[in-house]
């Protein structure tokens, strides 16, 4: 048993004074007065600075996007130094679709090896963030071109890989991805997505091992034959299941021009639509869509440093709360690895909206940002209670940041720099930034991506 003393931590009824929570297996067997109970004549273990609180958990990740930081903006991703011509240099300002194509251009350069190195890296970064959970949205199935590895699943198993040496819980969000667009085939930079039909996607998700938690996702409307989504949703059966929903209005147009249907009330008349659902983005949808993500009690990853670095929008997410949606939080391309600028992002979105300031209460941004996406990968963290995972993470409250706040409102200006212990399975993993295992993630993610980009 291992015994951590908080000054103050984040329970489900509030934040509570000075208490012992004691782990043993990997989850939370008690959490009393500290020094009291049947802790009082066990020594602690480890004493927590600042306010202790759920671990984060991000609820919409694309690993190997994190190579992508700092690359975009002004002139095309790759090697640093490289000279471009005019034409390519303004083809990579813009828009989503021109940032797709550096997308593109990085990940015709990962195999299984190369995207194992750089997922590390990526949950490095984020296990030292506070991130004690993660659902990544993986359609990097195959080689370039569309071959098939011998092992059918090989990317998928070199981000569970990865994940494992982070330490941080995985939930593979295996995607289907069959098409370029409505009644559009894949194009060439897409092959490596798609299995093809979806029988072959189902085929190959089963063979993935049965202590993966795996989830299962629809890339978009536009990625999935308007024929294939009902038997997608089915294949879906307890498990979650994720979509990219009406992130560009480009999106609803097609899907409008195609089917007289929004990209919502195609999912829904698909079934698609259930407690267990998660639409991503979710950015331009009409009331009509608003009032069915609410009624079928969908979760909505929104993700707001990922929206606005890629020009996105704003989405109406007071209105989806209103009518029952469920509010998390992602990371997506990991522009920024900090669960409090995702958290605050929530809210600021809404105040940039509205000119009204508190739609989101803090507590509303810490239970986003902990259970509600926890819940939404189907992991059972996110809380400090009895039987939960023994995963949490204590914030510095006297940093230049956090210094005199409030600690009921400490997520509206701490940072990830504020994370001081991270502790995921009741073992220290990360303190003060620096990886118990793997170190100073800069490190290990200026190796990795120098050397992706130099392919």
């Amino acid at each position: 048993m291992t015994v951590f003393r908080c000054g103050a931590a984040v329970l489900p009824g509030g934040i509570s004074g000075p208490v012992d929570i004691s782990c043993d297996g990997g989850v939370i067997t008690s959490i009393g007065p500290a020094g009291s109970g049947p802790l009082a004549m066990k020594a602690t273990d480890e004493v927590l600075p600042g306010l202790v609180m759920p671990g984060f958990a991000d609820a919409h990740s694309h690993a190997f996007h994190r190579g992508l930081r700092g690359r975009t903006h002004g002139g095309p991703a790759g090697r640093r130094g490289e000279h471009v011509s005019g034409e390519r240099e303004a083809r990579s300002r813009g828009s989503f679709w021109t940032w797709r194509d550096a997308m593109y251009a990085l990940s015709d350069r990962l195999d299984p090896d190369t995207l194992h190195e750089l997922a590390l890296a990526t949950y490095v970064e984020m296990v030292c963030a506070g991130y004690t959970a993660v659902g990544e949205f993986h359609y990097l199935h195959h080689a370039p071109g569309g071959r098939r590895y011998a092992e059918p699943n090989a990317m998928g198993l070199a981000l569970a890989a990865a994940a494992e040496l982070a330490g941080i819980g995985l939930t593979l969000l295996d995607v289907v991805y069959l098409a370029g667009g409505f009644d559009i085939p894949v194009s060439p930079a897409q092959q490596r997505f798609s299995d093809g039909t979806a029988e072959n996607w189902a085929n190959r998700v089963a063979e993935l091992p049965a202590e993966l938690r795996v989830g299962v996702a629809i890339h978009s409307v536009r990625a999935v034959p308007v024929r294939d989504l009902a038997a997608v949703a089915q294949a879906a059966g307890p498990r979650v299941l994720h979509v990219h929903l009406s992130e560009q209005p480009a999106e609803n147009e097609a899907a409008l021009a195609a089917t007289g249907r929004t990209p919502t009330q195609l999912l829904s008349d698909a079934g698609a639509l259930t407690d267990r659902t998660a639409a991503v983005h979710a950015t331009h949808l009409t009331p009509g869509d608003i009032d069915l993500l609410g009624a079928a009690r969908c979760a909505v990853v929104i993700c707001p440093t990922t929206e606005a670095d890629l020009a996105d929008g704003l989405p109406a997410a007071g209105a989806l709360a209103a009518a029952g949606a469920r509010m998390t939080l992602g990371g997506d391309q990991h522009v920024i690895v900090d669960p409090f600028a995702q958290a605050r992002g929530l809210e600021y979105g809404e105040r940039l909206v509205t000119g009204v300031r508190g739609t989101f209460q803090p507590a509303d941004l810490v239970l986003a940002a902990t259970l509600g996406s926890h819940r939404a990968i189907g992991s059972r963290g996110g809380q400090l209670s009895v039987g939960a995972p023994a995963d949490f993470v204590a914030v510095r409250t006297d940093s230049a940041r956090t210094a005199g706040a409030d600690p009921a409102q400490l997520v509206m200006c701490a940072s990830a720099a504020d994370v001081a212990v991270v502790v995921i399975g009741g073992r220290v993993r990360a303190r003060d930034g620096v990886h118990e295992t793997w170190g100073e993630p800069g490190v290990l993610l200026a190796r990795v991506i120098e050397g992706a980009w130099a392919k």
